[in-house]
């Protein structure tokens, strides 16, 4: 499948809408694809045909369970997991087997070799039209949100080699366009492509690079697969595709890549070369990525199919289409998990607002006191789940009433373990970038405990704190959410002794927030609280003879003078632009547009954004 035939199965399903009226690249298009992605009835995969380029645009292919199944090659993420679990079991020890279940085996074991990436000196259909001379300025490439540093490749596929042992390895790493043939390359520190670029720098070479864009759709998931460094991501495509991939050599470097993509980005990245300022990038954490120094990559040639596609996405507060390549992840990965190294896990959940490694959910079967413990430390050691904050670990199903079970836990004190460590690189919460705090609830074993309120601690803090504003909707549960404007003064001092001096014999839990936050959904409150709480700074226990007092501090801050990131929302004029060319883009009905309630939570009825960070808070 490659993905003309992906774009014409979507077409079949009901998951494609075309638009053939002109979109810009430029803003428009986000603030479009923003308004679907918030959507269920109409969350539809989107072709932009006029785009002021020879190339079509496809965006939100992946946005929702059905089209990153598709993509996978499966009906359902239930298949692929199944498909999975088949490949492990054709490797259960068969010394006890009959011959014949064993030939059985082996053919199967033959079967799977066959998906392994296979390499060939041919020419491919990625290469039907060849730019020696090349110039990006051909593609319609998005400028996203409106203090993004410039125009960036949102879906690439960046090919890269181990200097030393010669691996290949597939990551996705925005790129920032800086001219006609040079972006930039923003690889973290803790991904692969960022190791091969330091090994090279110790031999002081040149990395060569392809970059790929389409193909068989498979290829784009696997790209941000968490696979273990060294593992070729073909070999996953392979497997989930049931086919292998065909690798054939670029033009200009020596570097494989699938004959079958739409378009490849050949050069290369001169680690003697100083680094370059990129960014800002409105993220998949709903906030804008500041500056930041990232190599150079220099194009020496651009190749593409006669009639390629240009696919994108685009990032920010969640949902967003990339949920989805997280949720593909979470599914396949609970099949490693489970199959190798914590075989008493029995699922995982990464919620959409915890945008990956905020917070991740995890099931487990439990065979004594404080097994979560140690399935929270064999996690937080495991690849990119380092890069984990909030670590929740129950016996109970991941149903739609576990959180309510986990808040009637009777006492939480004993249930929390705080650990500390390595942190995403876009994490702002910490007091130093690149790592912070980390936090198990144990809570597994549940003990509930459904008569836990106190009457009377609402109206102590309503006596005592004006400025404060409680949603008690969890109240039943001894959770109490306190909203105070960012510019109101809080003595937590003061708060935390009149608690402790009340007549109050029951653990508490508070956890604050922002009061323009005090009408938002749960969904909303969840993100902002997981986007500015640092375990390491932002939690506390206060213990006395009659309660413990557990504080969660979600308000924004600043640290250390790191700069606070502004969420991102689009411009008004783009939104005016975008509500009065509704009807012209679409026969759906119209769809308002996310980032007018964004700015109000933020900004209240001043829309003006004036930065990309705030200046005071």
């Amino acid at each position: 499948m490659n993905l003309n035939d992906f774009i014409k199965l979507l077409k079949e399903k009901n998951e494609l809408i075309e638009i053939n009226y002109p979109v810009s690249p430029n803003l428009e298009i986000t603030e479009i694809v923003d308004r679907i992605t918030k959507t269920e009835a109409y969350n539809k995969a989107l072709l932009f045909k006029n785009n002021g380029t020879n190339f079509p645009i496809l965006i939100n292919a992946f946005g929702n369970e059905k089209r990153i199944s598709y993509a996978l090659h499966a009906n359902s993420l239930t298949e692929i997991e199944n498909k999975i679990d088949n490949i492990f079991n054709a490797f259960v020890p068969s010394f006890h087997l009959s011959f014949f279940k064993k030939i059985k085996i082996a053919k199967k074991l033959l079967k799977i070799s066959s998906y392994l990436p296979k390499f060939s000196n041919k020419r491919g259909s990625c290469q039907e039209v060849i730019y020696k001379k090349p110039d990006l300025n051909i593609f319609p490439i998005l400028k996203c949100w409106e203090f993004d540093g410039g125009k960036f490749i949102t879906l690439p596929m960046v090919h890269t080699k181990d200097p030393n042992k010669g691996n290949l390895n597939i990551g996705m790493y925005r790129m920032q366009v800086f001219d006609s043939n040079k972006t930039g390359m923003h690889w973290h520190i803790h991904k692969t492509g960022a190791n091969h670029f330091n090994i090279a720098k110790t031999k002081n070479i040149k990395i060569p690079i392809a970059v790929t864009l389409g193909g068989d759709p498979v290829y784009t998931y696997c790209a941000t697969a968490p696979l273990p460094e060294g593992i070729n991501e073909y070999i996953l495509a392979g497997i989930l595709r049931q086919k292998a991939v065909n690798l054939i050599p670029c033009i200009t470097q020596p570097i494989y890549v699938p004959e079958d993509v739409d378009i490849v980005i050949e050069g290369y990245v001169d680690t003697s070369e100083p680094l370059a300022l990129e960014g800002p990038f409105g993220d998949h954490t709903g906030f804008y990525t500041l500056p930041d120094y990232y190599p150079v990559f220099h194009i020496t040639a651009i190749t593409h199919k006669k009639n390629a596609i240009y696919p994108a996405t685009i990032v920010g507060i969640p949902p967003k289409e990339d949920y989805w390549f997280i949720k593909a992840s979470e599914r396949i990965f609970l099949k490693l998990l489970k199959n190798t190294l914590l075989q008493e896990i029995v699922d995982i959940q990464m919620p959409s607002y915890g945008v990956a490694h905020n917070l991740v959910v995890v099931q487990i079967k439990p065979n004594y006191p404080k097994h979560a413990h140690k399935v929270a430390h064999a996690l937080w050691g495991l690849g990119q789940m380092m890069l984990n904050k909030i670590l929740i670990i129950t016996d109970e199903p991941l149903n739609n009433k576990i959180y309510e079970k986990i808040a009637s836990i009777n006492s939480w004190k004993d249930r929390l373990l705080l650990s500390y460590g390595p942190m995403d690189a876009l994490e702002h919460a910490g007091i130093k970038p690149l790592e912070g705090g980390k936090l198990l609830l144990d809570a597994t074993f549940i003990n509930e405990n459904n008569n836990l309120r106190i009457n009377n601690l609402k109206s102590i803090i309503n006596t005592l704190f004006n400025n404060i504003k409680i949603n008690d909707y969890f109240a039943k549960y001894n959770i109490y959410l306190l909203f105070a404007s960012a510019y109101d003064y809080i003595d937590f001092n003061k708060l935390i002794n009149i608690l402790s001096q009340e007549n109050i014999e029951q653990e508490i839990r508070l956890f604050i927030f922002q009061k323009e936050l005090f009408d938002f959904e749960l969904h909303d409150l969840a993100w902002h609280f997981l986007a500015f709480f640092d375990p390491s700074l932002d939690f506390k226990i206060i213990s006395n003879n009659k309660t413990d007092l557990l504080i969660f501090d979600g308000r924004i801050k600043i640290r250390n003078e790191r700069p606070i990131p502004n969420p991102t929302i689009s411009p008004l004029s783009v939104i005016e632009k975008v509500n009065k060319n509704w009807n012209n883009y679409f026969d759906i009905p119209f769809i308002h547009s996310s980032s007018e309630k964004y700015s109000k939570l933020f900004f209240g009825n001043n829309y003006f954004i004036e930065k990309t960070f705030f200046k005071s808070i």
